[in-house]
């Protein structure tokens, strides 16, 4: 999962996209970078790390321009450690194309290896988003080509690159590539593209603001992005629908690849966008509290409510569903876990040793809380499992007499090919299990789940136009109908060898370290 944002405005707009970016921080904690272009020419910084500690005054001010792109990153295709890796993208071939992209390409491998052997482009990195970008690059090429030898025929002289052609590009895109992405793109003295998937998988929102010289605009993954910025929100992208920005400020929108009817992610609702974000006209809060709400005939169904003496949350996320179950089910609800804020997300973190370690430091048990009481804990989702069994071990350490377990989605039984970092179904705590089995394993005195129908119902119930759901790692039910075994073991393989080079580069690290540390002391 990843944060997109581009913005054409009228003014500098490089402090505009870091601040957004500053918003988005939660969809990736990899990487940043921002491109802008600043009459015809492309200037970009991008780097691993937080938005915060990748940018400093000299990189800002080497970014001006009237039109940008900005991304922050987690990966789910190519090596967190390569830099390299780190967006936007990009190319300068045939007009300098630069890329922002937040999903994942299911057939990225075959696209590859056309791009070497049939349009003759070099792809420089394991990453599926620089697939893309050299797929949209060739087809405006070949579009290019095309209008060069009817002008010549015409003995006039080849005009500017046009609207139908940037449209025409997306449409070619769109019958080559298949899976999830909400794509930002800046093209040389051209302006900002911005287009979705033909699911609506992966979200993408247009915003604008009106200034004394004009119309100014947005897109980001994220509404909260584009009200942070002073930005009114106009709308969410269409599934395949594509919009242009041009030079003069103004919006061309076309429906470039067929919709398939809009099916967002649900785990954007579950976990990932922040709860102050409207998603296709859904606000995440409401969505959790609705979650809360459903969950607690679940809970009240399995337990003894004479059993829980009090509800708490697994900060943050959590948080609006806890809430709800507790005032549904007239249970006490206190905050027994505080949070360090400067400790990022166990889930996207890489590796079960780092995320296991980083629980302990995240969050602290206040025994004031839990000491001699039955506890019913509530978290949005339970993916590895590593982050939950060490919380129930806290909360035991800290005086719980028992503690009770409720997840305000389904077991995560099935990898995501999407977008969302669980692609080895050996690292799903559910996969191959059944509740008792993963109750026992948790440490556990009881585990309920929200059932797949009651999170799709609360989430449906505030929605209008939706056509269904991507919610693979939930029910196994993959939309682009192209992914089986083969693909999800190729997937998996290529996981594990990234995992092991980056086990490798931390063990070189620490030897090394170690190694300065003995030259000092001798």
């Amino acid at each position: 999962m990843c944060g997109v944002i581009g913005v054409a405005g009228h003014g500098p707009v490089n402090q505009a996209i870091y601040d957004g970016l500053l918003l988005l921080q939660h969809r990736g904690q990899d990487a940043a970078g921002i491109a802008t272009e600043d009459r015809g020419r492309f200037y970009m910084y991008k780097a691993t790390g937080l938005v915060r500690d990748v940018f400093r005054t000299r990189n800002m001010r080497s970014l001006p321009g009237l039109h940008g792109l900005g991304h922050v990153r987690y990966p789910t295709a190519g090596s967190a450690m390569n830099p390299e890796e780190a967006q936007p993208f990009y190319v300068n071939a045939p007009y300098g194309v630069t890329l922002a992209h937040n999903g994942n390409l299911t057939n990225s491998a075959d696209l590859k290896r056309e791009m070497f052997a049939m349009d003759r482009r070099h792809i420089n990195t394991d990453s599926d988003s620089e697939i893309l970008l050299n797929v949209f690059a060739h087809a405006l090429q070949d579009l290019g080509a095309a209008a060069k030898l009817e002008a010549m025929q015409r003995s006039s002289l080849r005009a500017q690159l046009t609207v139908d052609e940037i449209f025409a590009a997306v449409t070619i895109l769109g019958t080559r590539a298949r899976g999830a992405f909400a794509v930002a793109m800046q093209i040389a003295n051209v302006g900002l593209l911005a287009f979705r998937d033909p699911f609506g998988i992966r979200p993408m929102c247009l915003g604008f603001r009106e200034t004394e010289q004009g119309t100014e605009w947005m897109v980001a993954s994220e509404s909260v992005a584009v009200e942070g910025l002073g930005f009114e929100l106009l709308r969410d992208l269409k599934p395949g629908e594509a919009i242009l920005i041009d030079r003069d400020g103004q919006l061309h929108q076309q429906q470039c690849m067929p919709s398939q009817g809009l099916h967002p992610c649900i785990f954007e609702y579950v976990y990932f966008a922040r709860p102050d974000s409207v998603i296709d006209q859904v606000s995440v809060y409401d969505a959790r509290l609705s979650m809360g709400a459903l969950l607690a005939d679940d809970v009240k169904a399995a337990f003894h409510m004479g059993d829980i003496d009090v509800v708490m949350p697994i900060p943050d996320t959590s948080r609006p569903s806890a809430m709800e179950l507790a005032d549904r089910l007239s249970l006490p609800y206190r905050e027994g876990f505080i949070k360090n804020r400067y400790v990022g997300r166990t889930f996207i973190m890489p590796g079960q040793a780092v995320r296991r370690r980083s629980v302990r430091q995240k969050l602290n048990a206040m025994s004031i809380e839990f000491k001699g009481k039955s506890v019913l804990l509530v978290d949005d989702s339970i993916v590895r499992g590593t982050t939950s069994q060490e919380i129930i071990q806290m909360a035991r350490d800290a005086g719980a007499r028992k503690v009770y377990f409720a997840s305000a989605s389904p077991p995560v039984r099935f990898p995501n090919v999407y977008g969302i970092d669980m692609p080895t179904r050996s690292e799903l705590v559910a996969h191959g299990r059944s509740d008792q089995e993963i109750c026992k394993l948790l440490g556990a005195d009881g585990l309920v789940y929200q059932s797949i129908h009651s999170m799709k119902q609360a989430v449906a119930r505030l929605a209008q136009g939706f056509r269904g759901f991507e919610a693979s790692c939930f029910d196994g039910h993959y939309l682009t109908g192209d992914v089986d075994q083969a693909l999800l073991g190729e997937i998996e393989s290529q996981r594990l060898r990234m995992e092991a080079a980056e086990e490798a580069s931390q063990a070189d690290l620490h030897a090394a370290m170690n190694l300065q540390f003995l030259q000092r002391d001798a």
